[in-house]
Parts: C-alpha cells; sequence; structure tokens
C-alpha cells in the first residue's frame, strides 16, 4: 500500500496530534506506522471536523462520499471565474481613477474639494445597495444555481458601466446629469451585490479541501488585475490626451469598453458547470437545514448565523477598508491632498496593484500550509503598527520612497485578499452560503468598505490633518485583529455541508484509508485522540 495523501498535509508542528496509543499497532516501516504518521501530521482542525462527521455518521466514509474534482472542470472554473471577476472589477474600479475628473464633469459649480466628496459620495451610493442586491441574488443562487447568477450579474455590471460613459455631462442637461450618473452606479451596485459572494462562493465549492487558500486566490487574483488594468488605461489616456482632453472626453473610454468585456464574460460563463457542493449536499443534517431556510432565508441565517455574520463582516471591514484606501482613495488623495500630478499618482497605484498581484497566489497558497487565522492576525497587527509610517513614506518627496509606502500598503492589501475567498464561504453550510455571504459581505462593504473613501476625504477637509487615512486603517487593523481571534480555522477542512474534496481517485483512496483509521481509533472506540 503506498503511503497515505494525508501524509501531504501541512501543518504547524504546534497543531500535530500524536496519536501513537490509539492507532494501530504494527513492526516499524509498516503500513499501520505510515498510517499513524498520516494522523499524526493532520492538522487538528481537520482532525476534529472529519472526527465529528464520522461520529455524526456512526459509519466509515465510502468512496461516493469523498468526491474527486476533475481537473479540466476545476481548470475552467477557477480561470473563468477569476476572467470574470476581473473584468467585473475593471469595470467597477475604473470610477475610483477617474473620481476627481468625474467630480469636474457632473458637478462643476462645486469647490475642488467638495467635487472630490461629491464624486466619493455617488461611487458610495453603489454600496448602498449592494445589501439588496446581496438579499436578491443570495438566496437565488443557493436555490437556481451559482451559475445563472454570476451571469446575470455580469451583464448587469457591464449595462451599468457602459452606460456611465454615455451619460452627457452637467454642462448638457443639468441636474439630470448626476442624477443619472446615481443611477448607473446603483446598478453597479446592485450586481455587485451578487457578485463577489457568488463568485466566491463558487470557487470555494469547486476546489480540493487541501489546496482551497492557493486556487480560491486566484478570484482576487483577477479582482486586482481588472484595477490594474483600469489603472493603466487611466494612466495610458492621461499621458496621451493631458487634461483637457480627458476632462472632454478621455474620461469615457474606459466605461465604453465594458460594453465588449460584459458580452465575453457572459459567454464565460455560461459555460460554467454547477459546483458539486450545489449539486448534492453532504448528508442529514445539513439538508435539514437546506429545508428549514427555503421558507425565509433572510430571518433564518440572522437567527441561526449570528456569529459567523459577525466575523464574516468583520474580516470583510478588515480587508475592504484597506482595499479601497488604496484603490479607490488613494489617487485622489495624492492628486487633492499632495498636490501631485494624477499620472504619478495613477502610476503608484498601478504599481501597487501589480505589486499585489505578484503575491496573492503564494499568500493564497501559505494560507493553506500555516492557516487562515495566522495570515490574518499577523498582517492586522502589521497594519497597526505600519499605517502612519507608510503614509508618512507616500507624503515624501521624490519616487522611491512613496512607492515603498504603496507597497508597504499594498503588501498588508494582499494579506487580506490572498485568504478571503477561502475564508468566508467556510462559515457557512451549503444551503444558506451564496445568500449568507450576499448579506455579511455587502452590509459590511456598504457600511466601512465604499465609504471609505468618502469618510476619509471628509476627514482629511475637516481637520487638515493629512494622516487621518493612516489613523483610519490602524482602527479597521484593530478590529480586524479582534475578529481573528473568534474565526474558526478552515484550511484543509471541507466546507460545512459539502462532501469532502479532492484532487484525485489515488488521492482519495488515501483520504479514506486515513479516515477508516481515525474512525477505527476516535470514533468506534469512543477515544477523543
Amino acid at each position: 500500500m503506498s503511503a497515505p495523501a494525508a501524509t501531504s498535509y501541512k501543518s504547524d508542528t504546534r497543531d500535530r496530534v500524536a496519536l501513537v496509543d490509539v492507532t494501530p499497532e504494527g513492526p516499524a516501516g509498516s503500513g499501520a506506522e505510515r498510517l499513524r504518521d498520516a494522523l499524526a501530521r493532520m492538522p487538528r482542525q481537520v482532525r476534529e471536523e472529519l472526527t465529528l462527521r464520522l461520529r455524526r455518521r456512526k459509519s466509515v466514509l465510502r468512496t461516493e462520499d469523498v468526491h474527486v474534482v476533475e481537473p479540466p472542470l476545476l481548470k475552467r472554473a477557477v480561470g473563468a471565474s477569476a476572467l470574470g471577476n476581473c473584468m467585473e472589477w475593471f469595470d467597477f474600479g475604473v470610477y475610483s481613477y477617474l473620481a476627481a475628473v468625474i467630480g469636474k464633469v457632473f458637478f462643476p459649480g462645486a469647490s475642488p474639494g467638495v467635487q472630490v466628496i461629491s464624486s466619493f459620495a455617488t461611487f458610495a451610493a453603489a454600496f448602498v445597495v449592494r445589501p439588496l442586491g446581496g438579499l436578491v441574488f443570495g438566496p437565488l443562487g443557493d436555490r437556481i444555481g451559482r451559475q445563472k447568477v454570476l451571469a446575470t450579474t455580469m451583464i448587469m455590471m457591464a449595462l451599468g458601466t457602459f452606460a456611465i460613459g454615455v451619460i452627457p455631462g452637467y454642462g448638457t442637461i443639468g441636474i439630470a446629469a448626476p442624477l443619472l450618473l446615481l443611477l448607473a452606479r446603483m446598478v453597479q451596485g446592485f450586481s455587485t451585490g451578487g457578485e463577489y459572494g457568488g463568485a466566491t462562493t463558487f470557487v470555494a465549492e469547486y476546489s480540493p479541501d487541501r489546496r482551497r487558500g492557493f486556487l480560491s486566490s486566484w478570484l482576487d487574483f483577477g479582482t486586482f488585475v481588472g484595477y490594474a488594468l483600469g489603472s493603466a488605461l487611466v494612466t495610458l489616456l492621461h499621458v496621451l490626451l493631458g487634461d483637457d482632453q480627458m476632462l472632454a472626453w478621455g474620461w469615457r473610454v474606459p466605461f465604453l469598453i465594458a460594453g465588449p468585456l460584459g458580452v465575453i464574460g457572459l459567454y464565460m460563463r455560461l459555460k460554467l458547470e454547477e459546483s458539486p457542493a450545489f449539486q448534492q449536499q453532504l448528508d442529514e443534517h445539513e439538508k435539514s437545514l437546506a429545508q428549514k431556510s427555503v421558507g425565509s432565508e433572510f430571518r433564518t441565517i440572522v437567527r441561526g448565523h449570528w456569529p459567523e455574520l459577525l466575523i464574516c463582516m468583520g474580516i470583510v471591514l478588515l480587508y475592504n477598508v484597506t482595499n479601497y484606501m488604496v484603490t479607490g482613495y488613494l489617487p485622489t488623495y495624492q492628486t487633492e491632498t499632495l498636490h501631485r500630478s494624477s499620472d504619478f499618482a495613477d502610476l503608484l497605484v498601478l504599481l501597487g496593484m501589480v505589486w499585489i498581484v505578484l503575491l496573492i497566489t503564494f499568500i493564497g497558497r501559505l494560507s493553506d500550509r500555516v492557516g487562515r487565522r495566522s495570515v490574518y492576525g499577523v498582517a492586522a497587527a502589521a497594519m497597526i503598527v505600519l499605517s502612519v509610517p507608510a503614509f508618512e513614506l507616500i507624503k515624501t518627496p521624490g519616487f522611491w520612497a512613496p512607492v515603498a509606502g504603496v507597497l508597504l500598503l499594498s503588501t498588508l492589501l494582499a494579506c487580506f485578499a490572498a485568504p478571503s475567498a477561502a475564508t468566508l464561504p467556510a462559515l457557512f453550510p451549503t444551503a444558506v452560503r451564496y445568500a449568507a455571504m450576499g448579506i455579511g459581505f455587502n452590509i459590511s462593504v456598504a457600511a466601512f468598505g465604499g465609504t471609505t473613501p468618502l469618510a476619509t476625504a471628509a476627514l482629511v477637509e475637516a481637520t487638515g490633518n493629512d494622516l487621518m487615512p493612516a489613523f483610519y486603517l490602524m482602527a479597521a487593523g484593530l478590529i480586524g485583529l479582534v475578529t481573528v481571534k473568534f474565526l474558526p480555522e478552515s484550511a484543509q477542512v471541507p466546507l460545512r455541508g459539502s462532501r469532502p474534496m479532492v484532487g484525485s481517485a489515488e488521492e482519495r483512496r488515501e483520504f479514506l484509508t486515513t479516515a477508516e483509521a481515525l474512525y477505527r481509533a476516535t470514533v468506534k472506540t469512543g477515544r477523543t485522540g
């Protein structure tokens, strides 16, 4: 018999559990010894979850109880989700790069500071309707499937973004211009309310348990590639057209690109198959949850999963305050507060996005090895300590000091982004996962993430203190650090309500062998291990 694949489990030494006294005896080098080693190397959270499932079933796992993800389907699901997310967040992110220009086009009578605040207020308005989108698309995704809803959100985002590109300015149609801008932003926000929760759910449910952090990180890889492409396009347009032409018509170009991108994204998402977890839930315990939640999803989720919702909101706050500080507010902070050129500001943010793209999948893989909690905890503590130094570097004249400050913030953002798509769906069972993600994620983003540019710009304007963004990040880091203390470790653990997921038939055989040994050692004998 080959050595069980469970020996490939990676865990910190302090999480290993000695099982010499509860595993089958045998001579050195025997299958029993290899099995004992496999169990000892299993991360504690995996052992505890598997033991719980075995006790609930009161029998060993069978072949059909462990799902093998076919590599071609896995690559298609991860690739199409990441590319679709890239297109969607290109659309959504372009607005933040053009906030100062949009303020001049749609609010020309206001002072420069008020123009920026008005532009960001319109930006934040999209986040107000995001929870509504989550409430509509989340339960729908739990009922009719993730793939259909993700295709719908793709086309809605493209239409909303394209509409911004064709709205006449205030000088042409007066007050109707900002009102139409607000409407288009609300369409974007409504569609985005169903996007991230659905995309993370879809990818997490397709990923083998041991690689979920790495594979799910490709979703946010797509997000930041979209941001980077949007930033690169805006930077290029500023260089080629100059401020006057950019104000006259150049700002519309990135929004008009949304139409063709939306058609491509829609085609890709329609080609996807439903996730295995949605097609077949694991056990009767979780199926009963599905039956209870069909009638009134919101009430059931809030009553039955409020601790998980609070944890979700805390992690999302940590991630998205940092995200929208770097991607949404930092370009405007440099142009309006530090009085730098838009070209330089856009270039710095572009470098930050490229740095995140380079880091994010490595950090996702790291979270599979050391755990999600370790990655979040270290990064949250670092943000409390390093936010002020980072902004002091950004304020410093010259080139390399601001670059170092932006890269420092971008590194922290990558640490929050990389594990999120694997961590958040793991908080909830299959039956309510999409809907619960839609509620927790979007309420937190609406209240804290999307308002970050507006709140920070207003604080700087009111206090005259250009370190207010750093203090804002420190507060988010403190909340995140508290949240991490209550976050259950989900690295390599099967999703709640889903069968264990593996990457090959050989891995399934070895997993079943290890699970049987665990059953005989701790369940059948009544021991705790």
